[in-house]
């Protein structure tokens, strides 16, 4: 018995050496069973009473996320000390959950027998206040702080600035850093971060002994996150050394601004740049709808072997959306097949709502019936899609169809919904929907729902309902509210109630004048001459003019784009053949232009030739030159379709034999054989 009785005490000694040599070296701990197999060894060995071992054990689990069993192992111990205390703590905040943290601040001076913070429990519990947006509980911290004499201990006072930082109060972030007697590096970078006073941090950042680069970043950062992007770039010509992310910085500053030729320029002048640089460029190109451009830097990117991720992807599909440029669209569809990122549901959420864009919604169907796991985001983009061309039927069943599949809908789901009602005039069900909002989905109707039934109720007829539910709105109904009042108003020839509409509309003091245009219109209408007049002055009082129209389409990859009676593009005689030859076709059909878009004091012949060379008509024309018989010519236009525009494109579908597909401010129109999907009502 002797001899088996040492060789137990012999193994047992070398387990607690083994066990507690692990422990010193977390790192060496490399799976969740072996953590368990250390644990076993605690128990047979005792050693789940040691102070260090535990302490050491629940560093571990911290490590591994696995504080709950952590927990199990700390509640076991008869009397734990503040080291272990304090470790536990720590586990907790650093596995992000600080209300258990705070919950265990509170036993640690509540259980018998209690043990007092120190300097290495507070910072764990001021950040968990942090983190909880726990302003009042954070203060009287503070305050006990002051009671235990630890106010003065740099870490708890670092832990402090960041705590009053986080909740903008500088003044209180200040106090404390200026009672620090020792402030380390760690200290004046938080004091820094902390300063929401642009002056205030660069006096603070003057007078930072050693700064290094992290602090240079963050006042450069600073400058770039309040817009003085000139005085970022200053203090970066003076940074003694210069890292990528400092480059990368100052490049975003420029993106997010607008200022891309100096982007540009600045981005060819970097020595090194990494994904997150080419994704800055091609953002701030595609943001200024450059999107050739932005294409030509992707491909660039390529050729220097950086891997593109989710957000190059979905910026450049995003572009496209934009633009209407479906055949760049479908090169990276093709790229992205190829190289197997169209898994990824925000990349393939990107494509439908690119495709939808572009007027192709067979291709956006058929991604997203390939989806996995769609989320509410990826059936907006659907429904969205479907809404937007017209399709309204097919809306309504996709909406019925993601309820079934136990989608939740939000409030965008909604918007397209009723946007489909609004296009095909569904006015029952857009009620119905309008009303289910509060009732079954829980949804508060934002301005822009109320927008949508306006519009709804007001194409209908139903003016008065229109009116009254405007006046009924739980917010200040916007500039698109009073909007669609007006344009119903126009369509049913409504003057007093579009007075009381356009009063609203001044008094919101938007700069585009296309109201006030729609409101002398609505007088011209109505025979009231002198009204018109006076709508006229008050456009030149303001300084006010409709908002031109511009269309753009894409050929070969390249947008074109046309303004109204263009005479930039380089094939402008050819545009003008072709839109004569149009016009010979037109009377030969027996069309008549409609005029009720121009002012009433142009001549009927300088009307015509108005209407004539609208933006659309011109980028039609163009695309009937350049492209091939039976091709379908894509349109992207700024504002609504006017009236003859969208008769003329009828006949030229029949007669030229195109699909033509425009996309408007609000909707598109899909004209083929002469009919357009919207069935004139739009």
């Amino acid at each position: 018995m002797g001899f088996l009785g040492g060789m137990a005490e012999e193994l047992e000694a070398r387990q607690k050496h083994l066990a507690l040599s692990l422990l010193k070296t977390p790192q060496s701990i490399k799976s969740t069973k072996h953590l368990r197999s250390i644990h076993v060894i605690l128990l047979r060995t005792s050693l789940h009473r040691s102070s260090f071992a535990v302490g050491n054990f629940i560093t571990s689990c911290a490590n591994f996320g696995l504080m709950n069993y952590a927990v199990q192992l700390f509640d076991e111990m008869p009397q734990p000390n503040s080291f272990v205390w304090n470790t536990i703590i720590r586990g907790f905040q650093q596995t992000h959950q600080p209300r258990h943290t705070l919950d265990l601040f509170h036993r640690m001076r509540t259980t018998e027998p209690v043990v007092v913070p120190d300097c290495f429990t507070y910072p764990f519990v001021i950040r968990a206040c942090t983190e909880l947006k726990e302003h009042l509980r954070g203060k009287c911290i503070h305050g006990l702080l002051f009671k235990a004499g630890l106010e003065l201990d740099t870490f708890i006072g670092t832990s402090l600035i960041e705590f009053y930082g986080g909740f903008g109060d500088t003044i209180s972030s200040r106090r404390v850093f200026d009672e620090l007697p020792v402030k380390d590096k760690v200290a004046w970078t938080v004091m820094l971060s902390s300063c929401v006073n642009l002056q205030a941090a660069r006096k603070l950042f003057d007078r930072m002994p050693g700064k290094d680069l992290v602090v240079w970043n963050i006042m450069i950062f600073q400058y770039i996150k309040a817009g003085d992007v000139q005085n970022a770039h200053d203090l970066f010509a003076l940074a003694p050394i210069k890292d990528l992310l400092m480059y990368n910085t100052v490049l975003g500053g420029y993106a997010r601004h607008g200022e891309v030729e100096t982007m540009l320029s600045f981005f060819n002048g970097m020595p090194t740049k990494d994904l997150v640089s080419w994704n800055t460029i091609i953002g701030g190109l595609v943001r200024d709808k450059r999107v050739k451009e932005a294409m030509d830097h992707f491909h660039h990117m390529l050729s220097e072997n950086i891997c593109p991720n989710e957000i190059t992807l979905v910026s450049l599909l995003s572009a496209c959306a934009q633009v209407g440029a479906l055949d760049t669209g479908r090169w990276l569809h093709s790229y992205i097949d190829r190289n197997n990122r169209g898994s990824s549901v925000v990349v393939g959420t990107a494509l439908v709502d690119m495709y939808s864009k572009c007027g192709d919604l067979e291709s956006a169907n058929c991604v997203f019936d390939k989806l996995q796991d769609k989320d509410v985001v990826a059936w907006n983009a659907m429904i969205m899609g479907f809404s937007m061309n017209g399709q309204s039927r097919t809306t309504l069943k996709l909406f019925k169809r993601m309820k079934n599949e136990s989608v939740v809908p939000n409030e965008i789901t909604i918007l397209g919904v009723l946007c489909a009602c609004v296009h095909a005039g569904f006015v029952s069900e857009g009620r119905e929907l309008f009303h289910s909002m509060v009732k079954d989905l829980g949804l508060a109707p934002r301005v822009e729902h109320y927008g949508c039934m306006v519009d709804l109720l007001g194409r209908a007829g139903l003016l008065d309902e229109a009116y009254e539910l405007i006046q009924g709105m739980p917010m200040e109904p916007h500039i698109g509210v009073w909007g669609a009042l007006l344009g119903a108003c126009k369509l049913h020839k409504k003057v007093e109630l579009a007075e009381i509409a356009i009063k609203h509309l001044n008094e919101l003091e938007h700069e585009d004048g296309g109201y006030l245009t729609m409101m002398s219109n609505i007088y011209a209408n109505a025979g009231r001459w002198d009204d018109v007049a006076k709508t006229r002055e008050v456009m030149r009082e303001k300084r006010v003019d409709k908002l031109r129209g511009c269309s753009s389409i894409e050929v070969n990859g390249e947008i074109h784009e046309f303004g109204a009676e263009d005479k930039a593009h380089p094939r402008l005689n050819e545009i003008r053949e072709m839109i004569d030859e149009i016009l010979s076709r037109l009377r030969v059909a027996g069309h008549v232009a409609s005029r009720n878009e121009v002012f009433f004091d142009v001549e009927d012949e300088e009307k015509d030739k108005a209407l004539l060379y609208h933006s659309e008509k011109m980028a039609v024309a163009f695309g009937l030159i350049v492209t091939a018989k039976g091709t379908v010519i894509r349109v992207v236009k700024n504002l609504r379709i006017c009236g003859d525009c969208h008769a003329v494109m009828k006949l030229v579908s029949k007669s030229f034999e195109r699909e033509i597909v425009i996309r408007d401010r609000s909707r598109f129109h899909h004209f083929k054989n002469g009919c357009c999907s919207c069935g004139d009502y739009w």
